[in-house]
């Protein structure tokens, strides 16, 4: 059963953000905010709505496959027109001004939002004190989540973690360093994996576990470069037995293979009801994206291509129509036609075991632990062992069995990042990153904000 958060409009209307040019920090109004927030369904309905934002066009429904995927080498896209927007990300030209950047801050703020709600709220409700917990844990690893992705995207951002009563007193916030938001992360990701069942089944099936709290911990301390810290993490998602890898890599995906026992964490989409259905279905799907406006989108390139070895299974289960002269669309998102233009059932799938697995990899370095970690990856996909004796680093290895592995998930750009190598990777494909390891904050925000500085390069 897939659980989809699908809010009644009642409920979404205690929700509806202010309509405003800068950071929402105030998403509800005080009319309605003083008479919710008194029953355990209320606070279910609130839980809800943090998840709820992470199926808009400033999160898994777009900004993220734009600033993660098509920034990196894996994939482009030739758009003009309006479709410019999207194109300009691939060749390092994006602006202040850029909607995809300013949806994703507003997007994900509006979420830390609606966390810092239930976070402060929660505990004057009379409830079952495990559900209790379980909400809290919920709202600390989607806060996480959100603040995960401004921290990889834009560096130093404000970091807000109380709700905020009026429309002035979210505008003057300060940045801070991403590390001292990665440090938080981990206060709230520890705290999260603690309160979070190991799993849920029913209607429940899709929320977060402590599975995914520590699989996000995992990431954000081999981020910060801790990797004794990150390998403890790691090491618990594993010992947790929730977890193993699917035999074959071509059943990861499709709504058949929803939530299978690599699954660690997805964003649900349903398609057939109007608004919770996926638009990526459409872009990505060669087949499909004559219907979308501009043609497709997300386009593999060539480079992609050609990384992934002679005889590798999960090539064929990741992109289809490859031509001498056509590079094809990512299927992994694709398989199952929309109900119609924009409303396709597909989730996205944000963390999995295999990730874990290569991630501990990283976190234990070269030996044998990890390179018994990187072939248990490869030999699903049919490919030969690796040891200190194949050629390139342990590094170079890792990351390469990182890009074919998870293409088209978003990790490529914060992975090039994480590994140091983002300027000499895209300038080996011909492009210059013009110094924007980060994106531009957006003009907006700098506009309304004195207390906020441009990224270098913009």
């Amino acid at each position: 059963m897939k659980s989809k958060y699908i809010l009644p409009a009642s409920f979404l209307l205690v929700f509806v953000a202010c309509s405003k040019d800068f950071t929402d920090l105030s998403p509800i109004s005080q009319r309605n905010a003083g008479t919710f927030y008194k029953t355990a369904t209320d606070m279910q309905v609130a839980v809800n709505s943090i998840y709820n934002i992470l199926k808009s066009d400033g999160c898994y429904d777009q900004s993220y496959w734009v600033m993660q995927e098509l920034r990196s080498d894996n994939t482009f896209w030739d758009g003009t027109g309006l479709a410019e927007e999207i194109s300009v990300f691939d060749k390092f030209i994006d602006i202040a001004t850029s909607n995809i950047t300013e949806a994703s801050w507003n997007a994900a703020y509006s979420g830390i939002a609606r966390a810092n709600i239930v976070l402060g709220r929660i505990d004057a409700i009379e409830m079952d004190a495990g559900l209790k917990e379980q909400f809290k844990g919920e709202a600390l690893f989607l806060r996480s989540l959100y603040y995960y992705h401004l921290a990889v995207s834009f560096g130093n951002i404000p970091l807000v973690l109380s709700e905020t009563n009026s429309v002035t007193e979210g505008a003057d916030h300060m940045q801070v360093s991403a590390e001292t938001v990665y440090a938080q992360l981990v206060t709230d990701l520890t705290d999260a994996e603690s309160k979070l069942p190991a799993s849920h089944s029913g209607s429940d099936l899709g929320r977060a576990t402590s599975g995914a709290a520590g699989t996000l911990l995992g990431k954000v301390y081999l981020t910060l470069g801790d990797r004794s810290n990150a390998e403890s993490a790691l090491r618990r998602v594993m010992s947790s037995g929730s977890y193993q890898l699917v035999e074959n890599y071509s059943d990861l995906w499709g709504v058949e293979n929803e939530h299978n026992v690599e699954s660690i964490f997805e964003v649900e989409f349903e398609g057939g009801f109007g608004d919770q259905g996926n638009s990526f279905t459409s872009q990505f799907n060669g087949d499909l994206s004559t219907a979308v406006t501009s043609g497709q989108r997300n386009i593999p390139e060539r480079d992609l291509i050609d990384a992934y070895e002679a005889g590798d299974l999960r090539f064929a289960a990741s992109i289809d129509s490859v031509t001498e002269t056509n590079t094809g669309w990512p299927i992994k998102y694709g398989r199952t036609n929309a109900f119609s233009e924009d409303d396709a059932p597909n989730n996205w799938v944000v963390f999995r075991y295999a990730d874990v697995l290569l991630m501990l990899a990283e976190a234990v370095g070269e030996g044998d632990e990890g390179y018994d970690l990187i072939n248990q990856i490869r030999a699903r996909a049919g490919l030969p062992t690796v040891d200190a004796s194949t050629p390139r680093s342990y590094a170079e290895k890792l990351l390469q069995e990182r890009r074919v592995e998870l293409a088209f998930e978003n990790h490529r750009w914060a992975d090039l990042k994480r590994f140091g190598v983002a300027e000499s990777v895209m300038s080996a494909q011909g492009k210059s990153i013009n110094g924007k390891i980060y994106f531009a904050i957006p003009q907006r925000e700098l506009d309304l904000n004195s207390n906020l500085s441009q990224n270098a390069g913009y």
